[in-house]
Order: C-alpha cells, then structure tokens, then sequence
C-alpha cells in the first residue's frame, strides 16, 4: 500500500514540494487534508463520467466522511477504481486508497478533523451543483462572478480550511486571525485563476470552459493578480505575527510560483509552465529570504 507521502508526491508536484516543510502537527493535517480534496477533484474532473455518475461519486464521498464505515469505504473504492475515474496514473491510485486516507484522517485530532470535514463536505457540495450544469459533457462559464464563484467552491475554501488549520493551537495568531479570514478565500481563488489561464486550453479540449466566453482574457488576467496581492499581504501578516517558519514558507512557495506562472502565461500563452530549474531557483530564492528575516513574498508594484 502507498504510504500518504507516496500519495502526495504522485498527485501534486507543488504541494509535494510544499507540505514537508509544515510544522507537525499542522503538516500531516494538510497532507490528508490535501488528498481529501483531491478525491473531490477526481470525481469532479470525470468529465468522461455521465454527470449523474459524478455527482453520485461526490454525495458518496461526502456521505463517507459525515458517517465513516471502512467497509463502505472498501466497497465504494471498489467501485469508483472500476469505472475508470482519471487517466492520471497518481489519481487513479489515490482513489485505490481511499479506505485508507479516510481511515488517516479520522485519526487525526477532533479538532482538525471537523474543520477539514466541514469544508471538504462543503466543497463537495459544490462542486456537484457545478456537475450539475454540464450540458452536452460540456460547462461553461457565464462571466467573471460566476468564475469567481467556481473558484471559490474548487480553492476559496481550501484557503479557508488552511487557515483554520494554521490558527490551530496558536495562540500569537490570534491578533491576526480576522486579517488572515478576510483574505483566505482570496488566496485560494488567486491560485485557482492561474491554474485556469495555464490549462485553458487542455480545459477546453476536454469539455470545460472555466474562462467566461465574452470576458476580456485581460480582466481574468487582473483579477489574478490583485488576488496574489492580496495572498501576498496574507503570508505578510503571518510573517509580522511570528508565525513557524514553516507555515510562511509553504503559503508563500505557491504564490510565487504563481507569480512566475502568471508571467510566463501572459507572454507566451496557455499551457506554458515554468520549468524545474526554475522552480528550483524560486524555492532557494524564498530560503535565502526566510534566513535573512525578509518578506517572502514582496508586494509588486
């Protein structure tokens, strides 16, 4: 059996790179709390699934995490593996084991255990009212309100369950707690914005269209990145209020990444990625500026 940090590594490059870096026990909270929502993500992205039976897999999934019964949750991994849920090899695993991260994740502490249940149960919920809507295996987006609704349903309450899980049992956050809520979904939505722009194109070939027809592709562009101005100020905050270093570096890895991300999308278009020596010089980059007390995510200009 894959153990979670195999899990990890085989269904996100970024966030394998990321969680390691998290304090205990907030580090192994998110990695489950990470392949919770990534079984989400699977059922959601089936667009080779019928609707009903994608929608079917989210309620399931959602069922089990409200009422856990390892034996529903053998028999339901069962069923999913057989019906093909991805072509990605790491997802296809995952949901495999599916038993055995439920079974992870109710090990946890209570506390973090009802808050990460409450938000993936959330996310769920909505992620089948978006299901819902396909049309012809098809969904589309009507303007920039709906997408930032979308968003919110995929990564805003991702970032909202990140912070509740970062305020847990740390008490010199709490002067910051409102500063960091206000912008949680923010963050998730800034990051989500930019996985669209990237995957435009892949999106479209396979029935998604996240990018409302009519909307300026430059208004999508800067939305994106007041939304990264705004996790900018988040990871600032969460610097100023001393939290672990651990937490600063795995908010601001992904931001800046997403800045390089969003640069190289704007000149070169969809589908462009930063390569892993880049990615490599960005995570030293942000070391070097930990280890001389630095922003690690300076506001642009």
């Amino acid at each position: 059996m894959s153990s979670l940090e195999t899990l990890l590594e085989k269904t996100s490059r970024t966030f394998a790179l990321s969680i390691p870096v998290l304090p205990e026990p907030t580090r192994r909270e998110v990695m489950i709390a990470y392949l919770l929502f990534r079984i989400a993500d699977t059922f959601e992205d089936a667009a080779h699934w019928e609707p009903a039976r994608r929608i079917g897999a989210l309620r399931e999934f959602a069922a089990l995490l409200d009422a856990f019964s390892p034996d529903e949750a053998r028999k339901l991994a069962r069923n999913w593996s057989a019906a093909g849920p991805s072509p990605h090899a790491g997802y296809r695993e995952l949901i495999d084991q599916v038993p055995a991260v439920l079974e992870a994740f109710f090990s946890l502490d209570p506390a973090a255990v009802a808050s990460v249940r409450a938000h993936v149960v959330r996310s769920c919920d909505g992620m089948a009212r978006y299901v819902a809507r396909t049309r012809g295996g098809a969904l589309v987006l009507s303007d920039v309100a709906d997408l930032q609704a979308y968003c919110y349903v995929v990564a805003g309450i991702v970032g909202e369950m990140l912070t509740e899980l970062f305020l847990l049992g740390r008490p010199e956050l709490t002067e910051v707690a409102p500063f960091l809520r206000e912008r949680a979904a923010t963050f998730g939505e800034a990051l989500q914005l930019v996985n669209i722009l990237k995957d435009a194109s892949a999106d479209a070939s396979e029935g998604r269209s996240y990018l409302p027809p009519g909307v300026p592709r430059s208004e999508v562009f800067g939305l994106a990145r007041r939304d990264l101005e705004a996790a900018a100020r988040y990871i600032g905050a969460l610097q100023s209020a001393g939290a672990p270093r651990g937490l600063v570096e795995f908010t601001a890895l992904p931001v800046l990444l997403a800045q390089a991300s969003l640069d190289r999308i704007e000149k070169h278009g969809p589908g462009s990625k930063i390569s892993r020596p880049e990615v490599f010089l960005l995570t030293q980059k942000l070391k070097r500026s930990l280890d001389r007390n630095r922003p690690a995510v300076p506001i642009r200009p």
